[in-house]
């Protein structure tokens, strides 16, 4: 479904990271073209 696909990853420092996204996208076939974990106060 997202091969061939850009993705931008933004993670949540509280919840779910944008690194540990970024492992879960790379087994699609994605590319990630842009990924970050911020702070949603």
């Amino acid at each position: 479904m997202l091969e061939g696909k850009k993705v931008i990853i933004v993670g949540d420092r509280d919840g779910i990271p944008g690194p540990a996204i970024e492992e879960c996208i790379k087994t699609t076939g994605a590319e990630i073209v842009f990924a970050t974990t911020e702070c949603f106060v």
